[in-house]
């Protein structure tokens, strides 16, 4: 392979796209070690602090999202798409990339835009059950699609698709043998089922208002609740790390411990998060963001209810369905180990290495 390899990739807004280009970029890394590598992302998003602590240079765009509600913002949109597809063009004539890679964000648009406008090889990771606008329009000229889900073919050329799973953190691929040291790590009583709450980095206020309301019915459950408020909100609920059955973290450093001490899992269902729950294989209750595009949490989390992996609990219904779920997930053995062993089946431990492996047949192929 060609021993001057340029390969450029785009990921951003949220972690749920940062961290699989991250990912990616480390595997080719290791595989390539005079690969050079560089990051397109939008201004003022987190990706612009996040790919330098990774150890990666990035340029930025001057783009957004189209605002849902009426918002003068959105008058300005045409001409940041504009802007951002003049730039993309300018750094893609500039570095000359081999390849070019988006895993979602707004800049990840322009930049694969132009990367098919120069006649260079494109590839696509969605990471979603329900594909976004973005990459529904590349879709086309996009040389290679990398999705987590079956059904992709509703939006996807279906002869372009690859079914590679999300690119996930190397640490959660062996929980099973961390579990005495994570449960040591949050002071988990050996006698008690551990619940773990996780609402995001920033917290989920929906998510936090309702475990308040739960604690009673959580400590006559006899469980330990290891509860993650996010940043956003640790101030108003530590009060409660008081209680002998409560851990109250603002953030949790080390997931793997966490994941391995739990029992029983609530979350959002992004779709990273999802592809890292799959992994652990613990019973998981999804409650999906409803204030998210395409509603895409809520589609991630119905791929695993039909499939019996998970439980999809719906906000609106948190407090009226909440009580019989856990009773049920505490009480029913069978019905545990089924949905642990069917989570455990949607798992793609091995994504990371085979969106590599796509990536170095399109190099390959472009170089005959």
């Amino acid at each position: 392979m060609n021993k001057n390899l340029r390969i450029i990739l785009s990921g951003g807004g949220t972690g749920g796209h940062i961290y699989p280009a991250i990912a990616i970029a480390d595997e080719l890394k290791q595989r390539h070690p005079d690969a050079e590598f560089l990051f397109v992302g939008a201004d003022d998003r987190m990706e612009m602090q996040k790919i330098p602590e990774a150890g990666y240079e990035i340029k930025g765009l001057w783009i957004s999202g189209i605002q849902r509600k009426l918002s003068f913002k959105n008058l300005l949109f045409p001409f940041k798409v504009v802007s951002s597809l003049m730039k993309a063009k300018k750094i893609t004539k500039s570095f000359k990339p081999n390849v070019a890679i988006g895993t979602g964000g707004f800049a990840s648009g322009p930049l694969l835009k132009a990367a098919q406008l120069a006649k260079i090889p494109t590839l696509i990771q969605e990471q979603n059950s329900f594909a976004g606008l973005t990459n529904k329009l590349l879709a086309a000229k996009t040389a290679k699609i990398c999705v987590a889900y079956e059904g992709m073919d509703a939006y996807f050329p279906k002869e372009k698709i690859k079914i590679t799973g999300n690119p996930v953190r190397p640490d959660l691929l062996e929980i099973p043998s961390k579990r005495e040291a994570g449960r040591n790590f949050f002071n988990c009583p050996q006698t008690q089922k551990t619940l773990l709450v996780l609402g995001g980095s920033l917290g989920s206020q929906r998510i936090n208002e309702f475990v308040e309301t739960q604690l009673g019915q959580l400590e006559s459950a006899g469980l330990y609740v290891i509860w993650q408020t996010g940043k956003l909100y640790f101030e108003r609920y530590k009060k409660y790390a008081a209680k002998s059955n409560l851990k109250v973290v603002q953030y949790i450093n080390k997931m793997d411990f966490a994941l391995a001490a739990a029992d029983i899992i609530i979350s959002r269902a992004g779709a990273v998060a999802a592809s890292e729950l799959a992994i652990v294989g613990k019973p998981t209750i999804f409650i999906p963001s409803p204030n998210v595009a395409e509603n895409h949490q809520t589609k991630n989390a119905q791929a695993f209810e039909t499939k019996n992996a998970a439980v999809l609990l719906p906000e609106k219904n948190m407090n009226e369905k909440f009580p019989e779920i856990l009773k049920q997930l505490i009480s029913d053995e069978k019905y545990t180990t089924e949905l642990s062993e069917n989570m455990k089946k949607m798992a793609r431990p091995n994504a990371t290495r085979d969106i590599a492996n796509e990536v170095e047949s399109l190099i390959q192929h472009q170089n005959r």
